[in-house]
């Protein structure tokens, strides 16, 4: 089985895509990434955009898109990362304000069905990114396997960030293999041996990469999406630090 592909989330060098985002994404292309993961467009239309990546030879690994913005305008979100060059939407988090009960999750899933059947009838696909708040309990379980079990597997697929799985208590590689076939996207993060548990690069931490590759590959993953919220050296040396790791372990 090939391995998946690899990508950067954007997310991780967000600061510099703001003083110059074409001259980032050059950057980026240049350390040896073949794909990006939008978290924002920098004001460019769908056009702009594909023309912009695919002169860097950048491929495009989905797209994180706010919630309200996808429920209030579904077509024209889904529309763009079409027209961008990708079949993946994904939810990036939930307000808390909309995950205060289990009625709460409860609503949002139905929403997410909803979502997700609009995503299939226009030929895209929805996930959901998780962090650790969907590892507290409500009647006894887990928020995310609320979520994912009251939602259609075909509507609805989860991008496990593997970081924040570890950070709520749980196994990652277990729980990517509990919700195999569901997990298309998977977000490499690493965890420094900290008191804080802060994020470091894919390599240089705590996490057991060799179980997390295994579990994903055995479950249909298709791309790994590197992503550093947070970096103690300036952002675009963490995301060559972790493609680096990446590139010794065979995944590039």
């Amino acid at each position: 089985m090939p391995n998946p592909k690899v990508a950067l989330q954007l997310y991780t060098v967000r600061e510099e895509l703001k003083k110059d985002f074409a001259g980032t994404l050059r950057a980026v292309a240049e350390m040896g990434y073949p794909a990006v993961q939008l978290s924002g467009y920098g004001g460019q239309t769908a056009s702009e955009l594909k023309r912009l990546l695919d002169d860097l030879g950048l491929a495009v690994a989905g797209s994180h898109v706010g919630l309200d913005a996808l429920e209030a305008h579904p077509d024209q979100e889904i529309r763009y990362c079409l027209d961008v060059g990708t079949i993946d939407v994904v939810i990036p988090a939930i307000p808390a304000e909309r995950r205060q009960s289990k009625e709460d999750w409860l609503r949002l899933a139905d929403l997410f069905d909803r979502l997700g059947s609009r995503c299939q009838a226009l030929g895209a696909r929805l996930s959901y990114h998780n962090h650790a708040f969907e590892f507290e309990k409500l009647d006894g379980q887990f928020a995310l396997d609320l979520l994912l079990g009251s939602t259609s597997p075909a509507l609805l697929k989860w991008e496990p960030d593997v970081y924040w799985i570890a950070y709520g208590g749980q196994d990652p590689a277990a729980y990517i293999r509990q919700y195999a076939g569901r997990t298309p996207l998977v977000h490499l993060k690493d965890m420094a041996a900290t008191p804080d548990r802060t994020f470091a690069e894919v390599g240089e931490g705590t996490l057991d990469w060799p179980a997390i590759f295994a579990a994903s590959e055995e479950s249909g993953a298709e791309w790994y999406i590197v992503e550093q919220d947070r970096w103690a050296r300036p952002a675009l040396e963490a995301a060559a630090l972790s493609l680096k790791h990446l590139r010794e372990w065979g995944k590039v």
